[in-house]
């Protein structure tokens, strides 16, 4: 940051030499952006935005930042004067502990796609290869390798990128063609793995140990084979890093973009050299906020972390101190899975706009926003207890509102309903309010995804089942359309973190794949066809494979004599029933009218019913 000063044309107070580096955004990490003077870069980033809104809120944020650094060094002063050994030993115990955890068995892959959007829109217009580029308007989604020279990236205000290359070509995004393309990658990447998880549109991991082991391949040849797979088939590239955990996978896809790949072997020492001279930017995780407010203690790469490893619980708290020593140890999940595997926490979407003030448009703007959730909840499968309404001013700066709902919601009409007071309230707060964001979101979900009745009783499952379970090679498009959930080694208790690392905005996946629906759909009428009997798991019959009868089915089994015996005879001081023992029925007297089947006639399988 020091070097940024010196193109200052004069001198200026020292929160604006924080300031230009907070300026350079969340990108400053993007492939491209090595060999850019960013001292140049924010001089004129900082000159372009100087006056406005954006420059206003952003150095608001600075000074709030420098005071929350002012506190942490001062408690940082006043712990360097006590005895820390205890705090020492303590971060000692915690390393050897999460060493325990290591995994190094497993080949983890990060797949992303190099600049996706403008690669995609090369497809159609080759002339552009050489022509300075980026995808988007106001805001650039991202760029091609050739405007990032001139350090252009993802997240910049277009005036500003214009500033600095201004043969810039703005496109807009087309985002039907970006998510066909990416259809096509990740149909070639559940070859390699099944069961890969999307990070993004553009980005996903995968474990290739079983196909290595099943191929006789090395990690970095089933890599190269997949890369050049994707290449011949969808005519873009996409680099790669692989590691012995997710984390280390994500850090070594960057590091020979574009169009190449970079292997960390599965060797502890390894991975530690690795991390040590890794600055701590390079993390996934790490943003701006945090990685200033580390550098201010002296941590400025992983390698750092370990000398004030007896600082860290107290000036970050427990999670951050957890999160910083699994980095110095190089270590991450080895846990790949279908996002629709994860639980969710929320479901929400937001929309960026021009200045607007108009009552009537923020309302209309509301309803739209409150139909596009629908569609998203919809596709979730949920319901949400609790509703976030989200807006950013016009000077950029962010409030968030929320309130707990007599009932779980997702309809449009109810997502409206529930959100119009609290903008009314906003409005009311807020005179002549001008918004240029605004979001909805709901938290505390409630599934709505139709209970498996065969499942929940232990039956056999349908045969659709059986059939889609021969085919591994391949995940329904309707799982992998929904499964972009960025990524999952983001840690949550940094600000930084989540500032807009990604590539894009807007829609991530929506398109599904017609010939899979099809198969699926065709298998579907093949099994209700096939199998119209669901077998009762109390008496054992077969009953009509419909939900609400074979419901009404199991009540009346449960509510019989047979179950009020056996829970009186639990209640009971004489010792429990063997497993195998059958529970003998009640003796009843000549002038108690009989039920059910004549004496003699009793179903064999209704006695095998036994409880323990």
């Amino acid at each position: 940051m020091a070097e940024e000063n010196d193109t200052a044309a004069e001198p200026e107070p020292g929160q604006h030499q924080t300031l230009k580096y907070q300026l350079l955004g969340p990108s400053l990490t993007k492939a491209g952006q090595d060999s850019v003077d960013q001292s140049k870069v924010s001089e004129i980033i900082y000159n372009a935005s100087k006056g406005s809104k954006f420059f206003n809120r952003e150095e608001a944020r600075d000074k709030v930042l420098t005071q929350k650094i002012e506190q942490i060094l001062t408690k940082k002063r006043r712990l360097e004067k006590l005895d820390l050994s205890r705090e020492s030993r303590a971060a000692d115990q915690l390393i050897s502990e999460l060493e325990v955890s290591r995994d190094l068995t497993q080949r983890i892959v990060h797949i992303d796609c190099d600049a996706f959007y403008a690669a995609v829109e090369q497809l159609d217009r080759p002339e552009l290869k050489d022509v300075p580029f980026a995808v988007g308007g106001g805001v650039l989604t991202t760029c091609n390798y050739a405007a990032r020279k001139f350090g252009c990236r993802s997240g910049m205000a277009g005036f500003v990128a214009k500033k600095l290359c201004p043969e810039l070509l703005l496109i807009r995004p087309n985002f039907e063609k970006y998510t066909a393309k990416a259809h096509e990658v990740r149909d070639i990447l559940a070859d390699y793995d099944p069961r890969f998880e999307s990070a993004s549109i553009d980005e996903a991991y995968l474990n290739i140990t079983e196909y290595c082991a099943e191929h006789d391949m090395t990690a970095e040849e089933a890599v190269q084979q997949m890369r050049d797979e994707i290449h011949e088939k969808t005519k873009i590239t996409v680099s790669a890093g692989i590691a012995a955990n997710a984390k280390l996978a994500k850090i070594c896809s960057n590091f020979n973009k574009p169009n190449g790949q970079y292997s960390l072997p599965n060797d502890r020492n390894a991975i530690i050299t690795f991390m040590r001279d890794l600055p701590t930017r390079k993390v996934n995780g790490i943003g701006r906020v945090f990685e200033r407010e580390l550098q201010e203690i002296g941590v400025r790469t992983c390698g750092d972390i370990y000398p004030r490893r007896h600082l860290l619980h107290q000036l970050f708290g427990e999670k951050a101190y957890h999160f910083l020593l699994g980095c110095y140890l190089g270590l991450g999940r080895t846990q790949v899975q279908p996002a629709e595997e994860y639980e969710r926490k929320s479901v929400g979407t937001e929309s960026t706009f021009r200045d607007m003030s108009d009552p009537l448009e923020l309302v209309d703007k509301l309803r739209w926003t409150a139909g596009e959730l629908e569609k998203d909840m919809q596709r979730a499968e949920c319901k949400g207890r609790t509703l976030v309404l989200k807006v950013k001013l016009h000077t950029f700066e962010v409030l968030t509102r929320q309130v707990v709902l007599p009932k779980a919601i997702f309809q449009a009409d109810d997502l409206y309903q529930y959100s119009l007071p609290i903008l009314t309230k906003l409005q009311n707060e807020i005179p002549h309010m001008k918004l240029r964001l605004m979001g909805l979101r709901c938290t505390h979900l409630v599934s709505t995804k139709k209970p498996d009745t065969r499942a929940f009783f232990g039956l056999r499952p349908l045969k659709i089942e059986d059939e889609t379970s021969q085919k591994p090679g391949k995940r329904k498009a309707e799982g992998i359309a929904n499964d972009d959930t960025g990524d999952r080694d983001d840690d949550p208790f940094d600000l930084g973190a989540h500032d807009g690392d990604g590539e894009h905005e807007g829609p991530l996946d929506s398109a599904q794949t017609e010939n899979v629906k099809g198969e699926t759909a065709g298998m579907a009428d093949d099994a209700e066809t096939a199998e119209q009997w669901w077998d009762c798991p109390i008496c054992g019959r077969p009953q009509p494979a419909d939900e609400r009868r074979f419901n009404d089915h199991l009540d009346s089994c449960l509510s019989r004599q047979t179950i009020r015996d056996a829970v009186q005879r639990d209640t009971t001081e004489s010792p429990p029933l063997l497993p195998d023992t059958p529970l003998t029925k009640r003796v009843k007297g000549n002038s108690e009218k009989k039920r059910g089947r004549p004496a003699g006639s009793d179903d064999p399988r209704q006695k095998k019913l036994s409880f323990s």
